[in-house]
Order: structure tokens, then sequence, then C-alpha cells
């Protein structure tokens, strides 16, 4: 009886090690398959959260640079922003989501990954003084990881945030 009880952890440890999006076995560079949602499920979601959003163009068009699109944003990802909302208790307005113009990549603002917010004292020192410095990322702007692991960095006039999941909702 006891071997087969330490045969059924060392199962279930190699499984969990070993499933996709997991365990040692996974890189950064790694996307793994996520829901995607249309920009009307995610104002939704915003709208319920007290979140806002603004676009230079007063657009939703993706393929607009000038505007503010969620087509195709990743679901983690619009339930980060609302877990950001209710955990900072901090007013939020997107000012940049998954529309052209943003720097490519995998975990990029395209791909459903990033959301950029306006700059505001709230956000600024919760962020700073919730969060761990994690040091510049390659083009100088400061970086700060959440305990879930999501990244916020400071490009000046706003936060790029890459959300790698919905950050404990």
């Amino acid at each position: 009886m006891k071997l087969r009880s330490v045969l059924t952890a060392l199962a279930l440890v190699l499984g969990a090690l070993f499933a996709p999006g997991v365990g040692v076995l996974t890189s950064v560079g790694e996307a793994h398959a996520v829901t995607k949602i249309s920009h009307s499920a995610a104002t939704s979601r915003f709208q319920s959260s007290g979140i806002t959003w603004s676009s230079s163009g007063g657009c939703s068009d993706r393929n607009n640079p000038t505007c503010t699109s969620f087509d195709q944003l990743n679901l983690a990802t619009a339930q980060g922003a609302q877990t950001l909302r209710s955990a900072s208790g901090c007013a939020l307005n997107i000012t940049g989501g998954t529309e052209t113009g943003h720097a490519s990549g995998t975990y990029s603002h395209w791909n459903g990954y990033k959301l950029d917010f306006g700059k505001a004292t709230c956000l600024t020192n919760y962020v700073k003084n919730t969060f761990t410095y994690i040091g510049v990322r390659g083009d100088g702007a400061p970086q700060w990881k959440s305990g879930a692991g999501n990244v916020y960095a400071d490009e000046g006039n706003h936060w790029d945030v890459t959300f790698y999941n919905c950050g404990g909702c």
C-alpha cells in the first residue's frame, strides 16, 4: 500500500511538471492556448469594474493605431485589469489595447497580453509600493513584477502592463 501511495504522488508531480504551461519544462518564450474575447465583451467587463478607456482617435478599430481596441484581448488580461482595479482601489483608464502600432512579440499588445494604463498617482504608488522592482527593460523602462508574475513597465506617460495571468482572480 505504501508503494502505491508513493507512485501515485510521483505520477502527480511528474504530471504537473510536464503539463503544458506548468513546471520546469516551459520556457518564457512559449505561448499557450488562451481564451480570446471581443471588444464588446472586454468593455462590458471593464464597465462592471469601473475601469474606463480612452482613445486618441475616439475609435476602437484594431487596425488603426490611433484607436484603443480590445478585439482579441486575452480573457486573463481583462481579468487581470479587473483584479488590479479591485486590489489597488485606484481609478484605471486604459489608453492602449490590442490595436496595431505597439511593439511586436509573443507577449504583445497585438497578441492580447498587454494593456496601457494612463499614469495616475494612485496607480504609480500602488505599483511601486506593492510589487518588486526588477530593473530596467531593454528600452530603459523601469519594471515591477507582481506576486502573480505580471510585469508593470513605467513608460513615462503611461504604465505598460504584461498580463501573463489574471493576477489571482
